[in-house]
């Protein structure tokens, strides 16, 4: 009997449509090729006489069992398996349809085209590992895209007129009222195969009509551990030591979409919740922490980042997360906490790690509060990894061998890429890796940082008390085949590189 590697396998697509997506499931096989007048099926049980039977009836043609890896079938399920030309197709035929009065729109209807559209539309984000989905109104299209290891794909291109039905389901579902244009945020659950995902939404009016964003949030994602991010060893030692810290501050830095609440909440996991109180404050809520107390930002309500610290004061928290210090008033606070005995993490926009200080600077923190209250500071931006199953060593662009030389001292001409797959969509990228840099507050950063040094001369010190830059990390990893030069050069930016 054959044996193949579905990460490799080519799938015919005149197979594919000679069985139905459900069948497939049902069975946990995948059609592969017709091949003389046989249709080859992948399956990891070649003996099941009943799903032979069936799959032949409905494929009409004789079935050549092949032996592939049972935890393979579903990925190649949902690859091959992609609705996008029926969403299309769907929504096309039924344009009249889709001007349905409001009644129409109500959640508990679900069998209109849009419903079940948007309904697709989620599914499909989830079976390619999409983070978000955008819906674009355009002149003449509604485009739809999908945001993929942090790099945007055109996926769908749908009628103009279910622009407006289509955001209006979005809405009802979100919770958002539907006759206002302002921008609104809202959110909902759903179950997409066999997983609990909340779907945070954002609308904003734009010169084409509303725009629409959807954030995936995979509560799979709560319990991920520090180790399974991506530091490297040392890296990740030296993270866990400054988390074992009784009091002070631990911040989190960089641009939007670089993994910091990823960070933050896989430093919650390996926080002792049972022995400690450990209190949340977040805008909003993205996941849902067993024994952690977590607070919802409400600001119509008065309750605010600086609020409530401000309360927090009063309920004796060992360990409290902020969402983000946005504003003097709660950096404030939060370096008071950290000074009263609070262990205390956050987020914080800023290109690096030593930025991160002048930052607290901007926002009212005074030099001393910010030498005695920060322990540490983690940089990051997020890479693609290259993908295991189809990587191989291949030449390099000029300008990505001279910066690897440049970091590392040692020429290469080629690195590992992936060449393209099943199991990353042709990409040759799998999944993302952080490229960090960690700052360690010793007492010589506080006498220089005290003292009125400037950025370049505290990365000075800092390099020399063994901080290893975002630009190094990111080539170690490159080193060991994590991830590539062309993304450590797309993410990281030139800091303090001469």
């Amino acid at each position: 009997m054959s044996v193949i590697d579905l990460n490799t396998y080519a799938v015919q697509p005149e197979a594919l449509k000679l069985i139905p997506e459900a069948t497939a499931r049902k069975y946990n096989i995948i059609p592969l090729a017709l091949v003389d007048d046989a249709l080859q099926v992948g399956m990891s049980e070649t003996n099941n006489i009943l799903a032979l039977q069936e799959v032949g009836a409905i494929a009409k043609m004789r079935i050549e069992p092949v032996l592939v890896d049972p935890n393979h079938i579903r990925a190649a399920i949902d690859l091959n398996y992609k609705a996008y030309k029926e969403i299309e197709q769907q929504l096309g035929d039924s344009v009249p349809e889709v001007r349905t009065p409001r009644d129409a729109l109500l959640p508990e209807v679900s069998d209109t085209p849009i419903v079940r559209a948007l309904d697709r539309i989620i599914s499909e984000a989830v079976k390619v590992r999409a983070t978000d989905i955008h819906i674009e109104p355009q002149e003449d299209r509604v485009r739809v895209r999908y945001r993929i290891d942090s790099v945007l794909h055109d996926t769908m291109s749908l009628p103009l007129a279910v622009h407006m039905p289509l955001i209006s389901r979005i809405k009802v579902v979100a919770g958002m009222d539907i006759a206002d244009h302002k921008p609104q945020d809202g959110q909902f659950s759903l179950q997409v195969r066999n997983k609990s995902i909340d779907i945070r939404v954002a609308t904003v009016d734009t010169i084409c009509g509303e725009m629409s964003s959807l954030r995936i949030l995979d509560k799979a994602f709560a319990h991920r551990t520090l180790s399974q991010l991506g530091f490297l060893a040392d890296s990740l030692e030296q993270y866990e030591a400054a988390l074992k810290s009784p009091l002070g501050m631990i911040l989190v830095c960089g641009p939007t979409g670089s993994g910091k609440t990823t960070t933050l909440y896989a430093s919650i996991n390996s926080l002792d919740c049972i022995g400690r109180k450990v209190v949340t404050i977040e805008d909003p809520v993205e996941y849902r922490f067993r024994d952690v107390v977590q607070i919802q930002i409400n600001t119509r309500a008065g309750l605010t980042f600086a609020s409530g610290l401000r309360s927090l004061m009063r309920h004796n928290p060992d360990v409290v997360l902020v969402g983000e210090i946005r504003d003097p008033d709660t950096a404030q606070i939060a370096a008071q906490l950290a000074l009263t005995g609070q262990l205390v993490l956050s987020s914080v926009h800023a290109s690096d790690a030593i930025s991160s200080l002048f930052r607290l600077l901007d926002l009212g923190c005074g030099r001393f509060n910010v030498a005695a209250t920060v322990i540490g500071v983690v940089s990051q931006r997020m890479a693609r990894r290259v993908c295991p199953h189809c990587c191989k060593p291949m030449p390099a662009p000029p300008e990505a061998q001279l910066a690897y030389e440049k970091e590392m001292g040692e020429a290469r001409t080629e690195f590992l890429y992936g060449t393209g797959c099943n199991a990353c969509a042709g990409t040759g990228y799998l999944g993302q890796v952080p490229i960090i840099e960690i700052l360690s507050m010793n007492q010589q950063l506080r006498v220089a940082f005290l003292s009125g040094a400037g950025t370049d001369q505290l990365r000075a010190v800092a390099r020399s008390s063994g901080m290893v830059p975002m630009w190094r990390d990111g080539m170690l990893k490159v080193k060991a085949g994590i991830t590539t030069p062309s993304e450590v050069l797309r993410n990281v930016l030139l800091v303090g590189l001469e």
